[in-house]
Order: C-alpha cells, then sequence, then structure tokens
C-alpha cells in the first residue's frame, strides 16, 4: 500500500506557551518541537498497514517552518519511507493548511491517506476532512480500530455513548483516534537510517488565510484555595460550597 501521513510539529505539552508582544502570536522561543502525538497513531497505522501487505511506501507530509525537518525525521525513525515539508507559515486556518498539504500529494499515487484526529495545539479538529472534501474522497474520522478488506477498509469510530462500525472504499481519508494502536518507538537502527531517507521541501500553495486571531491572551490567575474548616465538623460547609459555589454536587 502506498499510504500518505500528515503530520504536525507541536510544542511539547510540557512547554510553557506565552502570549507574545503584539497579543496575535505566542512566543516560541526555546520552545521544543514534538510529533503531535494523534499523529504518532496514524504514523504506526500506516507502517503495520505497509507490513501486512508487504509492499508499499510511507510518505509523511508536514506543513511549517524550521521546526519540521526534525519532526518528519522523527516520524522516518519509525519507518517511514520519504518525507515531504510543505515550507510555509503556521497559520490558525486549518482550511489553508489542508490546501498546503492537498497541493503536495496531489496528483501523485496513494491508496490511503491517515492524519491524528488533531493537533494539540489549535485543536481544530479539522485539516483531515477539509483534505478529505478537497481531494473529493471518502473520510472516516476518530477511528479507533482499522481493518483491511478485499473493498476496502472497515473501522471502528468513537461516537458519543459507543461505537460506529462502518466500510469505506479507498483510496479515503482516515483520521486516528487515541486507542487506534500502540506507537512504537524509534530503534538506533532506525534513527540513523532516517538520516539518509530522502526529505522534499515545496513550498506551500494555500490561497487566501481567512482566518485572523484576534486576540491571544493568559489564562486568568487561579483563585485562591479557602480553609473551611477541619475534621468532621467542616463536611456541612464543605458539601455547601461544593453544591451552591462549584456547582459539582
Amino acid at each position: 500500500m502506498n499510504i500518505f501521513v500528515l503530520i504536525k510539529a507541536v510544542a511539547d505539552s510540557e512547554a510553557t506557551i506565552r502570549p507574545a508582544a503584539d497579543g496575535k502570536n505566542v512566543k516560541l522561543d526555546d520552545i521544543t518541537w514534538v510529533l503531535n502525538p494523534f499523529d504518532e497513531y496514524a504514523v504506526e497505522e500506516a507502517l503495520k498497514l505497509k507490513e501486512a501487505a508487504g509492499e508499499g511506501e510511507v510518505t509523511v507530509v508536514c506543513n511549517g517552518g524550521d521546526e519540521v525537518p526534525k519532526i518528519i525525521r522523527t516520524a522516518l525513525a519509525m519507518g517511514a519511507d520519504r518525507g515531504i515539508h510543505v515550507n510555509g507559515p503556521r497559520s490558525f486556518d486549518a482550511l489553508s493548511i489542508a490546501k498546503s498539504l492537498v497541493n503536495a500529494i496531489q496528483g501523485k499515487e496513494y491508496d490511503l491517506i491517515l492524519c491524528g484526529k488533531s493537533a494539540i495545539d489549535h485543536d481544530n479538529n479539522a485539516v483531515g476532512t477539509m483534505v478529505a472534501e478537497l481531494l473529493d474522497l471518502p473520510s472516516v474520522s476518530f477511528v479507533v480500530k482499522l481493518e483491511k478488506t478485499a473493498t476496502g477498509l472497515k473501522c471502528e469510530r468513537e461516537i458519543e455513548g459507543g461505537l460506529l462500525v462502518v466500510e469505506t472504499p479507498l483510496p479515503a481519508v482516515i483520521t486516528a483516534q487515541k486507542g487506534l494502536n500502540e506507537p512504537r518507538y524509534a530503534s538506533l537502527k532506525g534513527i540513523m537510517a532516517a538520516k539518509k531517507k530522502p526529505l522534499e521541501t515545496i513550498d506551500a500553495k494555500s490561497g487566501e488565510v481567512q482566518v485572523e486571531v484576534i486576540a491571544i491572551e493568559p489564562r486568568p490567575p487561579r483563585a485562591p484555595g479557602e480553609i473551611i474548616g477541619e475534621g468532621v465538623d467542616a463536611v456541612p460547609a464543605l458539601i455547601k460550597k461544593l453544591r451552591e459555589e462549584a456547582k459539582v454536587l
């Protein structure tokens, strides 16, 4: 199978993110960039499908700036065969990013496109399904189980209160949810091999950006704690506050 995996470089979840001086961006100096965790599931599933088929190629595609090559190499170290860096600005506009990614893969041969269900920074939950729409392909989102069939794919996707089982022909776009698999760690051999795998850089062509960030503000300071008493005598007052102020009871 020839599979494209759409990935994203995101700030490490342990990083401290602060608004920039212009109030419309965030400070990204000294940020540690990592492969978006949901995209790890997509990369792993692509590798499993390729291994099961015994042939094919896994290509990872990532939009962004100087932070991208390292993230692509991470996916290559896991076992992907090649990477495409779509060199362009990071954007909150999911449609412009989807158009950039589509431009990178349109006209190429593929059986399947995989990506994470969302990125942990902007959390739009949109790029994968937008890519499917732009390419006029069927899509299945929030997939937690994937099975290759004679006619396409059988997918289990999360819905409220349960799972929905659907089938789709190929090619298709699948967005991966946590639970789909357990992503492998890159071996030392894989890390060394990744340095020699092809990484193509192309310019982003996203068209007009239609979503503008108006303001980015820091979180309000957390309210100080309150001691309402000690021992069993404090229980009635605690229950009253939980019911009337916190409204969790």
